[in-house]
């Protein structure tokens, strides 16, 4: 029976019968991966531990006709052990590991995988406030997916900026001229915040206030799911609240 060998994240685990379970992974040179491990459910199992969400392994699979078959688990980081000691960092990474298996199929899962392992990393030290993280990971997923949106420039006209007007449809700030009547009109700091958190500049993104975080991060998740094409079950559960940096930044 032929098989295969990656690096590979868990981002989601369903229980299959009274002693196993399917995995779904992110790998680096599978894309997403749907695998049964059997018998991890099992009081001593060796495997259950490592193929918990959010953790890094290096896995070998059995190939099958619609689910593969975990042969062995080495587990390289266990970021989920310290996401999950912390609320804000879990629902975080909860919010997370839903948009990566929309965005694991395609040229561009590679990208997908790497952004994905630094953003838990980022969620696993505490390097930023987890919201923030959340944040900036969903707008570049969103970027290599090939909807990076504009925080500058006129996303219709080309117009130079600095623009107010926030137009998810048309891919981020308009030009007044073209601005359709009612819509969302973003502070200069919401959009510095905004462009920091897309760019990953992280100086100007942690100095910045609680309320051009809410208004960026709504903006963000409205951004999001119109893309996505519909709502991400994780996102209302986010807690916005807690989850502060306890380390240095990076």
């Amino acid at each position: 029976m032929p098989t295969y060998r990656d690096d590979a994240v868990v981002i989601r685990t369903h229980d299959l019968g009274e002693k196993d379970r399917i995995v779904t992974m992110l790998s680096r040179r599978h894309g997403r991966i749907r695998a049964v491990a059997k018998g991890v459910r099992r009081p001593g199992s060796r495997l259950g531990a490592r193929l918990e969400p959010f953790m890094l392994v290096d896995v070998q699979c059995y190939i099958g006709r619609s689910l593969d078959t975990v042969q062995q688990v080495e587990l390289l980081e266990p970021f989920g052990t310290d996401i999950s000691a912390d609320y804000a960092r879990f629902t975080a990474a909860a919010a997370i590991a839903e948009v990566a298996d929309r965005h694991s199929d395609g040229e561009a899962s590679l990208q997908q995988f790497l952004l994905l392992i630094g953003a838990l990393r980022s969620l696993a030290r505490g390097e930023h406030e987890a919201g923030l993280t959340l944040d900036s990971y969903l707008l570049r997923s969103l970027a290599i997916a090939g909807w990076a949106p504009t925080f500058g420039d006129c996303a219709v006209t080309g117009a130079p900026g600095p623009h107010s007007a926030f137009v998810i449809s048309s891919g981020g700030v308009v030009a007044d001229e073209v601005a359709p009547p009612g819509v969302p009109r973003l502070d200069p700091d919401t959009l510095r915040l905004l462009g920091s958190l897309l760019e990953g500049s992280w100086a100007v993104a942690d100095a910045s206030e609680p309320r051009s975080r809410a208004k960026a991060s709504g903006i963000v998740a409205a951004y999001t799911q119109f893309h996505l094409e519909r709502g991400l079950r994780a996102l209302p559960h986010v807690d916005r609240h807690s989850g502060a940096p306890t380390g240095r930044i990076a």
